[in-house]
């Protein structure tokens, strides 16, 4: 392992430190290597690839064999940052047992470092059993998309009294059990400041202010990739969706065109010129080398064999 690779207890030391930690998706390698590059700390292999990749409307029909998939491209294309996957939608409701063999699979074949399940309080005796077994669990609570009909849809939660002393019971719940961090999403900035500074693992903040420790984004609404998607957490550092397409119109006007591929985009046969040798007979090329037998049979390429000439004793 490299000396400057995050680790669980490098993103614990940075809490202490009072270093904020720099938190992105990612779903390909692609991604994967560019954020990597760019000095992020921590990866997630969100199932919001079900919404951004997908195209679904919530990340409820995300599989585990899809989250394996894209764990696996993201953590092989990642050399420094921390790798932590989703576990999606009923991979660890349906018992314990299931639970730990399916977060199993997301470090062992997935090659993450960490899963991450939402839920608060509920989900303690799974946090402490898959601590256990040294599988490390990110903690999520607050707007949980995984509860998405249950909440009614995205909604803000923790508003009044009695929902934000659930908050705190639910962050207090998973530091117990043994969860390393913990992502605060859609929660009135003063709950997460208060939940932060409570507890002696890391927030992860997510439309919950800037007193986590930390904060994350989905890599394409940072980027700008979808213009019609504009919630009141996320900042745009760029606008690659009319980047995007002006590229692309570009391109197939030149294609319409026939300015593209041009002479400098083209291959040429050894010796020709910028526009290649015009041979008379470029067809012989092809025929050098040709599969079709002769008529007469044989060899390609070559004569028939005389009959064998009978041998005399």
């Amino acid at each position: 392992m490299k000396a400057d690779k995050v680790t669980i207890h490098t993103l614990q030391d940075k809490k202490a430190r009072g270093e904020k930690i720099a938190m992105l998706t990612a779903y390909d390698a692609s991604f994967a290597r560019l954020l990597d590059e760019s000095h992020i700390d921590v990866l997630l292999v969100g199932d919001s690839v079900g919404m951004v990749v997908q195209g679904h409307d919530t990340t409820l029909p995300v599989t585990l064999d899809e989250m394996v998939y894209h764990s696996r491209a993201v953590a092989r294309a990642s050399r420094r940052a921390h790798v932590v996957a989703d576990m999606p939608f009923m991979s660890y409701q349906a018992s314990l047992d299931e639970a730990v063999t399916n977060a199993g699979r997301l470090i062992k074949e997935g090659g993450a470092g960490a899963v991450k399940i939402e839920g608060g309080a509920r989900c303690a005796e799974l946090v402490s059993r898959l601590a256990s077994v040294g599988i490390p669990v990110m903690g999520h609570i607050g707007l949980t998309p995984q509860s998405f009909h249950q909440m009614g849809g995205f909604r803000v939660q923790g508003r009044d009294r009695e929902a934000a002393e659930k908050l705190f019971d639910d962050a207090r719940a998973l530091e117990e059990a043994g969860a390393y961090s913990l992502v605060l999403e859609g929660i009135p900035r003063e709950i997460a400041a208060d939940i932060t500074s409570q507890l002696s693992i890391p927030t992860i903040g997510i439309g919950a202010g800037p007193a986590c420790d930390g904060q994350v984004l989905v890599i394409h609404d940072l980027l700008g990739m979808n213009d019609t998607f504009s919630p009141k957490f996320v900042r745009r550092y760029e606008h690659l969706a009319t980047r995007i397409r002006t590229a692309v119109e570009e391109y197939a006007s030149d294609v319409r065109a026939g300015s593209f591929p041009a002479p400098r985009e083209s291959f040429s046969l050894r010796g020709g010129g910028e526009n290649g040798p015009t041979p008379a007979r470029v067809t012989a090329i092809a025929d050098v080398g040709g599969c079709s037998a002769p008529a007469g049979g044989g060899s390609p390429g070559h004569e028939p064999a005389a009959p064998a000439k009978p041998t005399s004793r």
